[in-house]
């Protein structure tokens, strides 16, 4: 779509009312430059979405860029960095190394939700759930015939199909300390060690000794009972992330055929 006609179909969801609106901007991607990436943002800056999430190209584009694999990590950082920049000038507050929320975004009515303990249930194909011990979806694909397939199978569907979980994962105690980790360490919210201790009778600091290394390349920090990313632990959250998965769960990743 042109920029005309994104920000006509952004206009007419507004006539809508919706309490959120959010915004996914891409940075790295094929001729983009950092001029013009900067530009992207304060256009949707303009438009006052109450989220944006700023999102990284994971696969180097098979394009005549000119730059190596060093150049062009460095190339998305300087976009990330001054991305973020602008979104802290313009009073958005930084929730995780993608996400910002404006200052204007009402209070979601209803008791606070807590992605480390609650759960989750997705609604629609693809969507994903989990439970304290269950981590499940419909399959998933990235190729556009399959993606096509996989939603029409769903769309399908008798409602005995959602009776059964049949794609996901079973997670014993230590994935479920590992994605409570995971899920507080990456967000502005911190790990709450006495939480952590409460919920699971053992300290993060002895289960996760990682964490000691990150303290001493400063990029968690200890804030009294909380653990948090510093500025630069939040731009690298990408490596921190998976730096604490299990080998069984980077052998299930391994092993995966992807669609």
């Amino acid at each position: 779509q042109t920029i005309a006609q994104v920000e006509a179909a952004l206009e007419r969801i507004r006539q809508y009312e919706f309490p959120v609106l959010n915004l996914d901007l891409i940075y790295g991607l094929p001729e983009q430059t950092l001029d013009s990436w900067q530009w992207s943002v304060q256009r949707a800056i303009a438009i006052h979405p109450e989220e944006l999430y700023l999102y990284p190209l994971y696969v180097r584009p098979l394009t005549g860029l000119g730059l190596s694999d060093r150049e062009w990590d460095d190339y998305r950082l300087a976009c990330y960095r001054a991305g973020r920049d602008l979104l802290l000038d313009a009073g958005y507050h930084q929730v995780s190394m993608r996400m910002f929320r404006a200052a204007h975004t009402a209070e979601a009515p209803g008791p606070v939700y807590c992605c480390q303990a609650d759960g989750m249930v997705g609604l629609g194909c693809g969507a994903r759930s989990y439970t304290r011990s269950l981590h499940y979806s419909n399959d998933y694909a990235v190729n556009a015939k399959k993606i096509k397939g996989i939603l029409a199978q769903y769309m399908a569907s008798d409602d005995h199909a959602f009776d059964w979980v049949n794609y996901g994962v079973e997670l014993d105690r230590g994935e479920q300390q590992r994605r409570f980790l995971l899920l507080s360490l990456l967000s502005d919210q911190g790990l709450d060690l006495e939480g952590y201790s409460d919920r699971f009778h053992s300290g993060a600091m002895a289960d996760f000794p990682e964490l000691v290394t990150f303290q001493d390349l400063r990029l968690i920090e200890q804030q009294q009972q909380r653990l948090a990313l510093t500025t630069l632990g939040l731009e690298r959250s990408d490596v921190i992330g998976p730096a604490l998965f299990s080998e069984n769960m980077r052998r299930l990743m391994a092993t995966y055929d992807m669609k």
